[in-house]
């Protein structure tokens, strides 16, 4: 049976930019940033100060009693589900529930719960410790919850690859419905870990900013760019196949033409250029596409000085007629497991609304990158075929291909 079209149906999104996927990606198009200095109580001796937090009061918006139940990283990506869910129009009884799958990655998991409790523990004793503790510390807790609150009952499956945990899902979403294990699938990534271990450990191998002003700290491919900037956050995307969306009249915003995952081989946090390259064909020969054909690359450049050099490298080799690119970390932060969602909703928006978002803080190309980077201000483009990558620390790569529905 020939493979159907995978469509993308429904987006959703809590970011440090926006409690919603509008509100997000207006912001991200005005050039506002959602770096902030961190007011914790632990902040002042963290070893980096800054960070993308989520503004918006998330116990509140999921309900203040099923709340406790969830790790906050399971409650940001239930939110960005019932968004996608109810953006892609499928109210209860749409589907049957044994014909929804979910995958929804995370590159940490309950991270904060495990502190938390562990904290609790030692001042107050085991009696304290929450009973949700482990359901709320499992990385598969967010797809599991997100299953649980809208009724998925075709599998709830957790990848976890580090940055490129999102994307992957995205992979997984396609290998389901083409498999028709599932008619639809929810599926993207969520990360919450902004903590003074979590902190700690990125800095101490020199990945994160050292930048003092929070929204100048992420610069992208930029010649002063020192590291990326943690954020906390979810997107999911709702996917299904063509024919059953045109069935029932559902908007599309994109096809998901094409997908890659792969692994370097190589190092755990020292990107491979010649795996980068491997991922980038692979990608195009699942869509059916040769180089030329990508008009934009929404770019995973985290604003590290080696993983942006490599990746500027393999753009360049790689599609030489130069695309449009753009990297929206600056203004988001890294969200870790949620990035490649994230990214491949906005790359989705580009192809609906005819808008390329401008790279915040770029004010010169560093050496060697010669990119088509589009900064400044959004440009107007209405490109047909859009690149979405993805890298994780331990080699992990996965890549999307957009195209127009």
């Amino acid at each position: 049976m020939k493979p159907s079209r995978i469509v993308v149906t429904g987006l959703g999104a809590v970011t440090p930019l926006g409690a919603d996927m509008t509100s997000t990606w207006n912001a991200l198009l005005d050039g506002e940033s959602g770096i902030t200095k961190l007011d914790t109580p632990w902040a002042p001796k963290a070893a980096v100060q800054i960070a993308g937090v989520v503004q918006h009061d998330v116990e509140e918006a999921v309900g203040r009693v099923p709340a406790r139940r969830l790790d906050r990283s399971q409650q940001l990506a239930v939110l960005a589900a019932r968004e996608a869910w109810a953006d892609a129009g499928l109210g209860s009884g749409s589907v049957p529930p044994e014909r929804v799958a979910v995958a929804v990655g995370s590159g940490v998991g309950g991270a904060q719960t495990l502190l938390d409790q562990h904290d609790l523990l030692a001042d107050k004793g085991a009696s304290r410790v929450s009973p949700y503790t482990v359901p709320r510390l499992m990385p598969n807790g967010s797809a599991a919850a997100v299953s649980l609150d809208l009724q998925a009952r075709a599998g709830a499956h957790a990848p976890t690859s580090a940055c490129a945990s999102g994307a992957e899902a995205l992979w997984l979403a396609s290998l389901l419905l083409n498999s028709r294990r599932a008619d639809v699938v929810i599926a993207g990534g969520t990360d919450a870990c902004i903590a003074p271990v979590s902190i700690a450990g990125f800095a101490r191998i020199g990945a994160l900013s050292q930048g003092e002003v929070p929204e100048e700290a992420c610069r992208p491919f930029d010649r002063h760019r020192d590291g990326f900037v943690m954020s906390e956050g979810s997107a999911v995307l709702v996917l299904e196949r063509e024919e059953d969306a045109a069935a029932r009249r559902a908007h599309r915003y994109a096809v998901l033409a094409g997908t890659a995952v792969t692994s370097d081989a190589h190092h755990v946090t020292t990107p491979a250029r010649e795996g980068q390259v491997r991922a980038v064909h692979q990608v195009l020969a699942d869509a059916h596409l040769a180089p030329a054909d990508i008009a934009h690359v929404n770019a995973h450049a985290t604003g590290t000085p080696a993983g942006d050099a490599v990746e500027a490298g393999v753009l360049a080799e790689v599609l030489p007629h130069r695309p449009s690119v753009t990297a929206t970390k600056a203004s988001t932060g890294h969200l870790l497991g949620a990035a490649g969602a994230l990214e491949a909703a906005f790359a989705a928006l580009t192809l609906t609304t005819g808008t390329v978002p401008a790279i915040r803080n770029l004010t010169e190309p560093g050496d060697g990158i010669d990119l088509d980077l589009v900064h400044g201000r959004p440009r107007q483009q209405e490109p047909d075929v859009v690149l979405s990558t993805s890298f994780g620390f331990g080699g992990h790569n996965a890549l999307i291909v957009l195209t127009r529905p």
